[in-house]
């Protein structure tokens, strides 16, 4: 029981850490803008560089995890976080800062596909549903912790602290590059995990059918159905909306609002990210009342106007606008995804790879914002966000899944 109890807490650190160092990169986009003087359009392939890995990795690493198993490709997995963030830290620049979020991407997607079925074995299929939330809480508390630790960093170097790690951080990091320092912290925890999990006895996963992956007859017989590119289209749109948000909204409060990127940013960045994790709680419960389809509709609604009112509103109403984008967004992903797996009747593991190679969409949408707010400014641009939006909007109308979600009559029936 100790055993089983020691792998879970290593499989909830594990989906912190993946959260803390995929979720950082919206803070500090206007720090790398400035420092390297770049346009709108080469700081969209920040993000790019990171999401497009997603899209390369996410069925390949399925492969790996059948052919060399769990604990080797964790520890590859950890070798690539802690290179790519060396590899900038080392040589800060704009090239290698592409070239580390590309790596460090890699090793994430293939975090993301091992820890799932790792989770359901070591805490017992019985428990599966019920560490399913909790690692997802761990994973939302890091995302709302990581604006907080760039912000905790930038404050605080070169100002004359004398505590030892910021001490240690200066003789490393320019004056003039403090946010540099989040790579070194990164390569750190990087390094530990790789140590940590080196020293641990991983239990054998055999694989469910629903979790395999088949890039032959099985793949081949998704790829010719419209609605399996419907529902890629479905997560494409929605982490391309997610990281939209998340990678602008920093910077567009800089320059509309002349907002800190280091304080007001970082904070309207860490609640959106918080938001997101406390709506999915109320939408489990909306799930077990109403159909997924309307919920979607409803939250997708819910974003447009949340959206609008943060590009057009002025003051505070404008923060608590983006922030509440993120509880509008909170059960988008669950419910596509399960409205996409419902929908058909076989390959639901190679279905799930080729949905999870739809978060190529946090690669695309913001290069896409980028590149339009050099012509048009950057409120115009972030309006693209509606497309997408209205797009997931559209699913709740036209899916017709094999099996709808199991839903209660009341909230009397519900608690009872």
């Amino acid at each position: 029981m100790k055993k089983r109890t020691s792998l879970l807490l290593l499989i909830f650190l594990i989906f912190f850490v993946i959260s803390l160092m995929s979720n950082i990169l919206g803070p500090i986009i206007p720090d790398i803008i400035n420092s390297f003087s770049l346009s709108l359009s080469l700081a969209g392939f920040l993000p790019f560089s990171f999401f497009v890995a997603y899209g390369v990795m996410s069925l390949p690493s399925g492969l790996l995890v059948e052919k060399y198993r769990e604990k080797p490709v964790l520890l590859l997995a950890f070798g690539l976080a802690a290179l790519g963030a060396l590899v900038f830290a080392f040589n800060p620049q704009f090239s290698f800062a592409l070239i580390s979020l590309f790596v460090i991407g890699l090793g994430m997607a293939m975090l993301q596909v091992v820890i799932n079925p790792l989770l359901r074995v070591a805490g017992g299929e019985e428990n599966f549903a019920f560490n399913s939330v909790l690692g997802q809480l761990a994973f939302g508390a890091a995302s709302f912790l990581s604006p907080w630790l760039y912000s905790y960093l930038v404050q605080n170097l070169h100002t004359g602290n004398d505590a030892f790690h910021f001490q240690f951080l200066e003789r490393l990091v320019p004056a003039d590059l403090s946010w540099v320092s989040v790579y070194y912290l990164f390569a750190l925890i990087a390094l530990l995990m790789f140590l940590l999990i080196l020293g641990v006895k991983f239990p054998k996963v055999e694989l469910k059918e629903d979790e395999k992956v088949d890039l032959g007859q099985s793949l081949k017989a998704l790829m010719g159905q419209r609605k399996v590119w419907l529902f890629f289209i479905g997560i494409f749109c929605y982490v391309g909306s997610e990281q939209g948000i998340a990678n602008w909204v920093s910077k567009f409060l800089q320059e509309y609002h002349g907002a800190d990127p280091a304080t007001t940013g970082a904070q309207v960045i860490s609640y959106f990210w918080g938001l997101l994790t406390i709506g999915c709680l109320l939408g489990l419960l909306l799930l077990k009342l109403m159909d997924s389809k309307h919920v979607l509709m409803l939250f997708s609604l819910a974003a447009i106007a949340a959206l609008v009112i943060g590009l057009t509103a002025g003051g505070n109403l404008a923060l608590i606008a983006f922030a509440l984008t993120g509880f509008c967004l909170s059960v988008m992903w669950s419910i596509i995804i399960s409205l996409s797996l419902n929908s058909v009747s076989f390959a639901h593991g190679t279905f799930a790879g080729l949905l999870c190679s739809g978060i190529i969409g946090g690669a695309v949408v913001p290069l896409v914002i980028g590149a339009i707010a050099d012509f048009t400014g950057l409120r115009v641009a972030m309006f693209f966000l509606l497309i997408p939006l209205g797009y997931i909007f559209s699913i709740g109308i036209w899916a017709k899944p094999l099996i709808s979600n199991a839903r209660v009559g009341s909230l009397k029936e519900l608690f009872s």
